[in-house]
C-alpha cells in the first residue's frame, strides 16, 4: 500500500499492531516537540503517555539532542567486551546514585526485555555460584508483562503473549494478580485490599520448596496489563517472603523508573528494595534504546570469584553501553535534575489524581486508577467484542488529537512529566468526548 508520494507500507511489519487495520487507516507521525506529536498535515497530537511509557522529559529537548549529535561525531561505537569508554563509566555511577541503598552496580543492555533476561540470568547463576544449583525455579505473576525474551515471556502473565511460543522455560510458576474490582474499584493510589496475597508465594514455596527457587520477578505496578497498583503492604510481604527463603527478589522498573511515580524508582515510593532492579525507557527519555539491570553489593560480589583473568558472567549484548546512548542517559539525568521532574512528578499527582477520577459516572467505565503520573480507565468490554471498546476510544482520540494506550479495555495514561494543566484538562476534555461518543 502507498501512501503520500513513494511510502509503501507493505515492508515493515509493526510490532503489537493489526498490521491490516493499521495499513488500511495509517496514522503518520513525521515529528515531535515537547508534549506534542505532530502529523505531516502538521496536525497536533498531545502525547498522553510519553511515545511508550519512556520520553518522560519530553520530545526532542535540545539538551539531550545535542549530547547524542556531539557524541556520534566523537565516538560512534565502542565494544563493552574488554574495552570501555568514559561515559558509560560515569553513567553507571550517576544511576546508582539515584538508586535504592545498596544497589551499587549497572550492567547495560538495548532495551527492557534484554533487562530482564538478564536479571533471571544473574538469579540463577548467583545461586550456582554459591553452591545452590538446585535454585532454578523462577516465580512470575498473572498478568504481569516482562518484555519479550523467552525468559520475560516465561515469567510474564499475558495469555497472548504466551500461547504460541509452546512451552517457552521449565519450572516457572506464577503468583495471582492483585487486581479485584470488587474490592478496590476506585482506589485513590494504592488499594487497601490485597496485600495477603503476597502470601500466595508461601503455598508455591511449600508445593516446590525453597530450595529449587532462585527468584520472584513483579512490577512494582503492572503497566502493560491495565495499570495494576499494588495493594498497601504487598510488596513488603514479598520481600520478607524472599528473605525468609534466600530466595532473589527482583522489580521490573522498566516503566516505573525514572520519575513515573514521583521517585526516581518505585521501590524508593514503596519502600520496598529488591535484590535487582530492571531499567529502560525513562533512562534516556527514549532518545536512543538503552535498558539495564541495577545489582545489589552482594550479588555482584558473589560473582566476582575465582581466577581474577577470567569472566564471571557470560552474558552481554554487542551494543551494551553504546556511547550514544550512554550520551543520552547522561543528558537526560542531568535533565531530570535541572528541572526538578521526580519532585515535579510527586507535585502533580494530586491535580492528575483529581482529573482522572473525575471521569467517574461516564459510560462504561467500571474503575479508575492512579499514582504519580499514572493513570487507567476500565471499561465494561463489549459482549463477545473484548478489546473494541478501548480501542474505539483510541480512535476517536487520535482523530481529536490526543494519543492514549490502550490494553485489553483499559487505557493507559502516562504522560511526559513536563505535563501542565492545561494538558491534563485536554486530556480530560477529549476523553469525555470520546467516552460519550462510544456509549
Amino acid at each position: 500500500m502507498s501512501v503520500s508520494g513513494d511510502l509503501n507500507l507493505n515492508s515493515f511489519w509493526m510490532p503489537f499492531t493489526s498490521n491490516r487495520s493499521f495499513k488500511a487507516n495509517p496514522r503518520l507521525i513525521e515529528r515531535a516537540q515537547g508534549m506534542f506529536y505532530y502529523t505531516a498535515d502538521n496536525r497536533e497530537i498531545l502525547d498522553g503517555i510519553a511515545g511508550l511509557w519512556c520520553c518522560n522529559a519530553g520530545h526532542c529537548h535540545p539538551q539531550i539532542v545535542e549530547a547524542v549529535q556531539k557524541q556520534v561525531a566523537t565516538l560512534d561505537y565502542a565494544t563493552a567486551f574488554n574495552l570501555g569508554h568514559s561515559k558509560v563509566f560515569e553513567l553507571a555511577e550517576r544511576v546508582t546514585d539515584i538508586a535504592p541503598e545498596g544497589l551499587d552496580y549497572a550492567f547495560f543492555v538495548n532495551s527492557g526485555s534484554e533487562a530482564v533476561d538478564t536479571a533471571l540470568k544473574m538469579a540463577l547463576a548467583y545461586h550456582r555460584i554459591r553452591g545452590e544449583g538446585s535454585r532454578t525455579r523462577l516465580i512470575g505473576r498473572e498478568r504481569g508483562y516482562h518484555g519479550v525474551g523467552f525468559g520475560g515471556i516465561s515469567v510474564g502473565g499475558i495469555v497472548a503473549n504466551r500461547k504460541m511460543f509452546g512451552t517457552l522455560l521449565a519450572g516457572v510458576d506464577h503468583l495471582p494478580h492483585t487486581h479485584n474490582l470488587d474490592h478496590n474499584a476506585f482506589s485513590q493510589g494504592l488499594p487497601a485490599w490485597g496485600a495477603h496475597l503476597a502470601d500466595e508465594l508461601e503455598r508455591i514455596v511449600a508445593l516446590h520448596d525453597a530450595s529449587t527457587i532462585a527468584a520472584v520477578i513483579v512490577e512494582p505496578i503492572a503497566g502493560s496489563t491495565g495499570v495494576l497498583m499494588p495493594p498497601k503492604g504487598y510488596l513488603q510481604r514479598l520481600r520478607d517472603i524472599c528473605d525468609k527463603h534466600g530466595i532473589l527478589l527482583i522489580f521490573d522498573e522498566v516503566i516505573t523508573g525514572f520519575g513515573r511515580t514521583g521517585k526516581a524508582f518505585a521501590s524508593e515510593r514503596f519502600g520496598v528494595t529488591p535484590d535487582l532492579i530492571t531499567m529502560a525507557k525513562g533512562l534516556t527519555s527514549g532518545v536512543v534504546p538503552m535498558g539495564g539491570v541495577l545489582a545489589s553489593k552482594h550479588i555482584y560480589d558473589t560473582f566476582m570469584t575465582g581466577p581474577e583473568n577470567m569472566i564471571e558472567f557470560f552474558h552481554g549484548y554487542t551494543y551494551s553501553g553504546h556511547p550514544l546512548a550512554a550520551a543520552a542517559g547522561l543528558a537526560t539525568l542531568d535533565l531530570y535534575k535541572k528541572e526538578g521532574l521526580f519532585a515535579r512528578a510527586l507535585e502533580m499527582e494530586q491535580r492528575w489524581g483529581d482529573a482522572i477520577h473525575s471521569l467517574k459516572g461516564l459510560p462504561n467505565v467500571i474503575d479508575l486508577r492512579n499514582l504519580g503520573l499514572i493513570g487507567a480507565i476500565e471499561l465494561e468490554p463489549i459482549a463477545g467484542q473484548p478489546t473494541k471498546r478501548a480501542m474505539d476510544v483510541f480512535a476517536r482520540c487520535y482523530d481529536d488529537g490526543l494519543l492514549i494506550r490502550t490494553t485489553g479495555d483499559t487505557i493507559a495514561l502516562s504522560p511526559p512529566l513536563i505535563i501542565e494543566d492545561e494538558h491534563i484538562e485536554r486530556i480530560v476534555d477529549t476523553l469525555t468526548r470520546a467516552l460519550k461518543a462510544t456509549a
